[in-house]
């Protein structure tokens, strides 16, 4: 995109942020009675005649600002997320929507690259990473219905909206297969498959960004009190931001190649229902009741936020259920320290972060410590004890199928 596309792309993105908290404002200041979608589609007309700002910003994106404010509440109000805010300058990913699909007009100049059309805009060139339904390929039941337009610390990136037909899938004949995640060994399979990664950023790049921390923290510290951030600090800012935006993309990459071979391999996965939120609670405590090795408990939620267990599982449900497979939850308590071999829970069995040895004398099975745990995954799965959703909750039920309670 040329810089003078770049402006246009961010003087969009602000206006359709400015757009949503004005909307907001209006929906704090009406009665209950008066807000409408009508009401607030003539405020929005209003708005756009009033203040030259908002022109930039074509009027099928500022509909779609509309009709996301009130799906905004429409979730709330059914226990899906929470009440909808003022979105902050710094802290709101940029956005734009483009809702018709007609207006793109994308060709594919060759292999690797193609050129949309982006209203107010003008032709921008992207790189084609998948085949989309353009020219020939497109018709009624495969076709491109828009696009989103979202930058990170990289630049400018778009997504495609694109509905199309698919057959529903066969039931996949491939095995069953529990996980157990951790930090140490992200996914570990019961059949005693490992995916591991390794650094997200080169050794180069974690120096350059350790360099960069340090030169941002010199000039904070120099800045006086009250006075603004100056441009080279803000440069700083951006090139961390752009490091860091280049290994969440690695991981990202990583995730969607781990899933999709998981997906196509197993015919059922079965997880543990983490509640990641609880997990990663500080242990800073109060003043009254100080917290215990805290520097220790912030480096292991760290970690956890690193391997983003719940994108992992996002990813397996609608995987799964495009190739013919079910993922299933099963309560966490318990799998990493009870023997996948005798069923029972003896104290030490645990005796370090990779190992697992079972203290009960009439077993004695040793293993990997991971690949225990996701086999008391999987044989919570085959006796039948499976977690499903119920009213915004998770219960215990008793599965129809039952297997043998053999985790191999």
């Amino acid at each position: 995109m040329s810089p003078a596309g770049i402006r246009a792309a961010d003087d969009q993105a602000h206006a359709a942020r400015t757009l949503w908290n004005l909307l907001h404002a209006w929906w704090q200041m009406m009665p209950k009675e008066k807000r409408t979608l009508a009401n607030a589609d003539a405020a929005i007309r209003q708005a756009r005649k009033d203040i030259d700002f908002l022109t930039v910003l074509p009027a099928q994106a500022a509909q779609t600002v509309l009709k996301t404010y009130f799906q905004a509440w429409k979730n709330c109000w059914e226990h899906r997320a929470d009440a909808p805010n003022f979105k902050g300058r710094f802290r709101t990913v940029m956005s734009v929507d483009i809702p018709q699909g007609r207006d793109l007009n994308i060709t594919r100049v060759h292999r690797r690259w193609g050129m949309v059309n982006v209203p107010k805009v003008g032709r921008v060139r992207f790189r084609w990473t998948k085949d989309l339904p353009v020219g020939k390929r497109a018709d009624a039941e495969n076709r491109i219905t828009g696009a989103r337009l979202v930058k990170d610390a990289l630049g400018w990136h778009i997504a495609f909206r694109v509905q199309t037909l698919q057959d529903k899938p066969e039931p996949h004949p491939g095995p069953d297969i529990g996980i157990d995640m951790g930090v140490t060994v992200p996914l570990a399979l019961s059949d005693g498959e490992t995916f591991e990664h390794g650094e997200w950023l080169t050794q180069k790049e974690k120096a350059k960004l350790l360099h960069l921390e340090q030169r941002a923290a010199q000039r904070k510290k120099h800045r006086r009190s009250g006075e603004s951030t100056s441009r080279r600090l803000h440069r700083t800012y951006d090139r961390i931001a752009g490091l860091r935006a280049k290994a969440k993309r690695r991981a990202l990459d990583w995730q969607h190649r781990t899933t999709t071979v998981i997906a196509r391999t197993y015919g059922t996965v079965v997880v543990e229902a983490l509640t990641i939120t609880n997990m990663v609670t500080s242990a800073r405590g109060t003043i009254e009741a100080p917290g215990k090795n805290v520097a220790q408990k912030s480096g292991l939620n760290r970690s956890i936020s690193g391997e983003a267990w719940g994108r992992t599982v996002t990813m397996l449900t609608y995987k799964t259920a495009r190739l013919g497979g079910t993922l299933v939850k099963v309560s966490a308590p318990g799998t990493s320290r009870r023997c996948s071999a005798c069923g029972l829970t003896t104290p030490g069995s645990r005796e370090s972060q990779a190992v697992f040895v079972c203290k009960n004398p009439d077993c004695g099975w040793s293993g990997n410590a991971d690949h225990n745990a996701a086999r008391n995954v999987l044989h919570l799965y085959r006796t039948g004890l499976a977690l499903v959703p119920a009213a915004g909750r998770a219960v215990v039920r008793r599965a129809k199928r039952v297997k043998p309670a053999t985790a191999r």
